[in-house]
């Protein structure tokens, strides 16, 4: 291959892919060149694209290498590991033009790796696996590995950060530590002797990594429930939440057991299904428990009827939504934004509810403490909406932090002595106008005790079908929702806010979005850009829609549900509001949102001239 396809050395600042079979043991060794990687102080990301299915489907694992710290994926492949025959077309295809591919040349090269704008790069894994150790399944298992060691070679990371991470994960059975060193240097060695070590672009060590950490959505929003003093979940497994659970599990099995008795101060429990799980919530929640379900949109969708009651019977809960594509069963492991209008209206009648929008694992972990805040503080359900590339993906975060003077905010509790100082209790009466009554714990008082219903009700908790009774609790819902736009997450600037463009996204696009602000920068076009963290909008987000004349709305689904709230709940001109619309269940990147940025710029100068 000729010398000058590799001319561009780009330090630090490159895009490796792993294709492999599900199932075979792949995600470890992944993991490990990941792990070394950010080990070496350079900023790093890891995407997973695995199948829904059964065992020996393709699946692919991402690595972006980012000196400059960005989080979206990137819209090229560097070097391809190609350890799928059955997709070595396809991977091929992905590889940018100057890349690199390797494979397993224990076989004969397949004429479908060929192309003439990359170098294909052969190590007989299969052949140095199987003459190294002994069973079909350790083979496997190690060839893995081996890939492992041959991507350090050519990537020239230091061996020792990637002993040393061996050491640490098998650090408790020497046997395993000893033959996954062993399938490293075989790898390594072979790359050394026989390959181009190191590749064009490489890994040389930074200090950009100190005071960060690599964890998945999931994993932190556990973390950050159990710091928010949830001791109930109830849950039925659906791809891509239950590992949220299987972390919150594991963490109260470590915080949450009593140490001089051994029992355990938790309760998690699995549901036959997602109505009976948000049932369990609201129960244990109106018992006084901070109580949560992790699902996703079919499980919402399920979920409807439960989360209208907990709407008017006012009982406080904590959904989370990891948002996957849709719709019915739809793509269960790739990722979307397309359950806003369902987690926004959920329930039949006027229900409108109360939504965090992290965009990042760190943004999971504090926002799980704000969501039982506000849940109690409001007495109403609060839906967290996370998606598969944030819940399920690896991801680079300043260290957690924790404010151990942090109280739980329980809103307006009644305890007894205050409730004796009543001449009655009555659960509904808005005596502060600020559309959220008093309520009570079962067990406070005889005389604290009410009947709740989900039926039509008045302000003293008792049955009516009177129209203006029922009139009175429903406009008292909806100012207390008024009520939540200066309490939920505030929107985030970045720009001046004085430019004529803005874009507008929520979540996991945020990433993709900065990222394109810098490149649209480089190009002439200065736009200013607001995250939106919380629904309801906030007057900042009416602001900045009043600011500027023409604003792109950046998201991940096909029928602009974003844009379709902020036309329902704002006063913005429709007309200046343009889509970006990303929606074939991949993570979004920034070369997507500069290229549609410019092409509707390029439409609107043309209406112009043309109106002109």
């Amino acid at each position: 291959m000729p010398a000058e396809i590799h001319a561009q050395d780009r330090l630090n600042d490159f895009v490796v892919k792993f294709a492999n079979v599900n199932g075979t043991g792949s995600a470890s060794a992944n993991a490990l060149v990941m792990k070394a990687i950010f080990r070496s102080g350079v900023p790093v990301i890891g995407k997973n694209f695995f199948p829904s299915n059964i065992q020996g489907l393709p699946t692919w694992y991402e690595i972006r290498v980012t000196r400059d710290g960005h989080m979206a994926r990137a819209d090229r492949v560097d070097l391809m590991l190609a350890m799928n025959s059955e997709t070595y077309a396809r991977d091929v295809r992905e590889v940018s033009p100057g890349g690199f591919v390797l494979y397993d040349s224990t076989w004969p090269r397949s004429t479908l790796l060929s192309r003439e704008d990359i170098t294909v790069l052969g190590v007989p894994f299969a052949r140095l696996c199987n003459e190294r150790f002994e069973g079909v399944r350790n083979r496997i298992l190690m060839k893995n590995v081996c890939y492992a060691g041959a991507v350090a070679a050519l990537l020239d990371i230091d061996l020792e950060v990637i002993r040393a991470l061996v050491g640490e994960q098998y650090g408790k059975k020497p046997k395993l530590a000893e033959a996954n060193l062993a399938a490293i240097a075989l790898g390594y060695d072979y790359a050394k002797a026989h390959l181009p070590c190191p590749l064009p672009f490489r890994v040389v060590p930074q200090q950009s990594t100190g005071g960060h950490i690599l964890i998945d959505g999931n994993t932190a929003a556990a973390l950050g429930c159990v710091y928010a003093g949830a001791t109930v979940g109830a849950w039925y497994p659906i791809t891509p939440s239950t590992s949220l659970m299987d972390a919150f599990r594991a963490f109260c099995e470590r915080l949450r057991v009593d140490k001089d008795t051994g029992l355990r101060n938790y309760v998690v429990l699995q549901a036959e299904d997602e109505l009976a799980s948000i049932g369990m919530v609201i129960g244990a929640s109106w018992n006084g428990a901070r109580a949560f379900t992790p699902t996703s949109g079919p499980g919402i969708s399920l979920m409807n009827e439960f989360i209208g009651l907990a709407y008017y019977a006012e009982v406080p809960c904590v959904i989370f939504d990891v948002q996957r594509v849709g719709p019915s069963t739809g793509m269960p492991t790739r990722t979307q934004q397309c359950d806003l209008l369902l987690a926004a209206y959920a329930s039949h009648g006027d229900t409108r509810h109360v939504l965090l929008f992290p965009a990042n694992p760190e943004e999971c972990f504090y926002f799980a403490a704000e969501a039982f805040d506000l849940a109690e503080r409001l007495q109403t359900p609060v839906l967290v909406l996370s998606d598969l590339d944030i819940g399920m993906n690896d991801w680079m975060c300043p260290d957690l932090k924790w404010d151990d003077a942090y109280r739980p905010d329980r809103g307006k509790v009644l305890d007894r002595e205050q409730v004796e100082r009543l001449e009655k209790f009555h659960r509904f009466v808005d005596r502060d106008g600020d559309g959220i009554p008093y309520r009570t714990l079962p067990g406070t008082s005889a005389k604290a005790a009410y009947f709740t219903r989900g039926s039509g009700h008045n302000q003293y908790g008792a049955y009516t079908e009177d129209s203006a009774e029922y009139q009175q609790v429903l406009d008292r819902l909806k100012r207390k929702f008024e009520g939540a736009k200066a309490r939920v997450p505030k929107a985030l600037l970045t720009g001046p806010g004085t430019h004529e463009l803005g874009i507008v996204a929520i979540g996991s696009s945020d990433g993709a979005v900065h990222e394109a602000l810098g490149r649209l920068a480089q190009r002439g076009y200065a736009l200013d850009y607001l995250r939106v963290r919380g629904f309801p909008f906030g007057a900042e987000v009416e602001e900045f829609l009043a600011r500027h004349s023409t604003v792109f709305v950046v998201e991940q689904n096909r029928d602009a549900q974003l844009k379709s709230l902020l036309t329902l709940e704002t006063a913005v001109d429709k007309a200046k509001l343009h889509s970006i619309l990303h929606y074939d269940g991949m993570p979004l990147g920034a070369g997507f949102v500069v290229q549609a940025v410019e092409a509707a710029l390029g439409t609107l100068a043309r209406r112009a001239a043309a109106a002109g």
